[in-house]
């Protein structure tokens, strides 16, 4: 593990970007940049064009290393180059910690959860993942209500493939989503973070997590969380908010930093100058920054 990169993602100021869309979530990400499925014909095609636009994303001057303390980065994305380096490289030697999403996406909902589905290749990933230099993992769950059972299996699945993690020598970063349109969204948090912590106090003293969660309704619902020692650091998913709806949630939290998508990448367009581009990343990125370390 870099020290370093562990130094400035548990006591930096700034936010973690999310540029981790999936095979699933990338037509999506790529119509709301202004680029339509006819632009691209298979797969491969349509790869081409998202890594074209997280290249965009981070090689703007708005992206930076003062205000953004890491990176989630797609499977494909790691495998990828910017300027002849691996992505992890860029990043690492612009000063930006890179992380690696690790799932292979949700399986049905049951008992009020979507469990992850089997990540069948997931020692190999580690390695490679380790061979790109990346510093840590992400993996998404889902609940929808608040069902004990339901999310106690959500938080065991994800601790357990996080020691797996932690094994080969990375940090995970475990995201237990709460669906933010939940009806008893409340009582699912409360459950959630009592969960989590049950199985942080179960961790060794060299076994660290972060945790990746829905803004919650209670203001600082999640502190004992955050100020847990096994917890390197928590960050927030935007979850469908808007960015300044997101921002304003975020702010009511103490500890509590961003690690947006599409709040992030919201106001981005492919048909955009370098000028206009680089401005709505900036205002973005300033605003994510500001309520990550500025809090009411």
């Amino acid at each position: 593990m870099n020290n370093s990169q562990f130094d400035k993602i548990k006591n930096g100021k700034g936010f973690i970007a999310a540029l981790d869309q999936s095979g699933g979530s990338t037509p999506k990400a790529l119509a709301e940049y202004g680029v339509p499925e006819s632009a691209y014909s298979n797969e491969e095609e349509m790869f081409d064009q998202v890594h074209q636009m997280r290249t965009r994303i981070i090689k703007s001057p708005a992206f930076n290393a003062d205000q953004i303390l890491g990176v989630i980065l797609f499977e494909q994305t790691m495998d990828r180059e910017i300027d002849g380096k691996y992505t992890a490289d860029y990043l690492a030697d612009n000063g930006i910690v890179p992380f690696l999403k690790v799932d292979k996406g949700l399986a049905d909902q049951e008992n009020g959860v979507q469990l992850m589905k089997p990540i069948h290749d997931l020692d190999e990933t580690l390695s490679r993942a380790n061979e790109r230099k990346i510093f840590g993992t992400k993996m998404r769950s889902v609940i929808h209500e608040p069902s004990e059972s339901g999310i106690k299996a959500v938080v065991e699945q994800q601790f357990e493939v996080g020691k797996r993690i932690i094994a080969a020598g990375l940090v995970p970063i475990i995201e237990p989503e709460v669906n933010i349109h939940s009806e008893n969204k409340e009582k699912s948090e409360e459950i959630l973070r009592d969960e989590i912590a049950k199985n942080l106090d179960k961790l060794a003293e060299d076994e660290n997590v972060m945790l990746k969660l829905s803004i919650p309704t209670k203001a600082n619902m999640y502190k004992e969380l955050i100020d847990h020692p096994r917890v390197v650091r928590v960050v927030a998913l935007s979850g469908g908010y808007s960015r300044d709806e997101a921002n304003e949630k975020l702010k009511e939290n103490d500890g509590l930093i961003a690690s947006f998508s599409r709040a992030l990448a919201a106001d981005l367009y492919a048909d955009q100058s370098a000028e206009e581009f680089d401005a709505a990343l900036k205002n973005a990125v300033d605003t994510i920054y500001d309520a990550s370390v500025n809090k009411k």
